[in-house]
């Protein structure tokens, strides 16, 4: 960067530049360099797959039908209370159905992250400036910037 300063300062006193220009290339180089110089973060967590997809959905037993049929998914847990159907394949869910308004809405979708430790991946994404929240809907999830629920868990 040193050699293209000098050139810059040549330039200008040789008349090829005006002060202007002069002030805005090094001005620029200057920016250029901050954003060369400047790491990048490490990321919160470290994403190792699609955990599952959970959809809100008018008639839990013709969904449930639907994705068996289809997909050749078996039923992987539930959660009667709250009309909540997990399907996948052996002990892996894929879809979780919600019996729940709106309906035909993706309300959140799962990422397992490796190592996971709920108060280290919370301290952690705290420190990336998002805010974790646990509850019914999303489990431990955050918000992305489209208002998305991203639930986190274990890989």
């Amino acid at each position: 960067m040193e050699l293209v300063i000098s050139q810059l300062i040549d330039r200008f006193e040789r008349g090829a530049l005006t002060r202007r220009e002069l002030v805005q290339g090094l001005a620029m180089l200057s920016a250029g360099g901050a954003l060369c110089e400047a790491q990048p973060r490490p990321a919160a967590t470290q994403g190792a797959r699609i955990d599952h997809v959970s959809i809100q959905v008018r008639d839990l037993p013709r969904s449930v039908g639907f994705y068996q049929e289809m997909f050749g998914f078996s039923v992987v847990s539930e959660d009667k209370p709250n009309e909540i159907v997990r399907l996948g394949v052996e002990k892996s869910v894929l879809v979780s159905l919600h019996h729940k308004n709106p309906t035909g809405l993706v309300d959140h979708f799962a990422i397992g992250v490796r190592n996971f430790n709920k108060d280290t991946v919370a301290r952690t994404l705290k420190e990336h400036g998002a805010e974790p929240s646990d509850n019914l809907d999303a489990g431990f999830h955050i918000v992305d910037p489209e208002g998305i629920n991203v639930q986190i868990m274990g890989a």
